[in-house]
């Protein structure tokens, strides 16, 4: 059974339906590739489940663990390259709210850098992660 239905809705803009929820997420091509860039490009989201899934992860650990990460945030930037069009590399910077002892940072770290979509992305895509401990 499919998990995402999507649409495309003209003018280079899609939307995605996740089935079990009905959440939508509409997309639009940025402009620097033809697009109104009012929402977030395809490749915005690819950079978004990188760091949505290190935090989802870092969470369960956390969890497991009995480590408090609420307030958690991570900034993401995307690099992009030509020829052919892809990303390049992704930038994850994160902001704890507090500090962690050596033990308990070795734990998220493992946490975020195992996480699948980190796993899954290809070797090719440079991923730059820093915890900022």
């Amino acid at each position: 059974m499919a998990t995402i239905s999507t649409t495309y809705l003209g003018d280079l803009r899609t939307e995605a339906t996740h089935l079990q929820s009905g959440t939508k997420i509409i997309t639009d091509a940025p402009v620097d590739n033809q697009g109104r860039g009012e929402a977030f490009s395809p490749t915005d989201l690819l950079a978004a489940s990188l760091g949505s899934c290190m935090m989802t992860i870092m969470g369960i650990a956390a969890r497991t663990h009995g480590i408090d990460i609420n307030n958690t945030q991570c900034d993401i930037t995307k690099i992009m390259a030509a020829n052919p069009r892809r990303v390049a590399e992704v930038v994850v910077k994160f902001t704890f709210p507090k500090e962690y002892t050596e033990k308990e940072q070795k734990i998220l770290e493992h946490a975020a850098l195992t996480c699948p979509v980190h796993l899954s992305l290809n070797e090719n895509v440079i991923k730059t992660v820093d915890f900022g401990w």
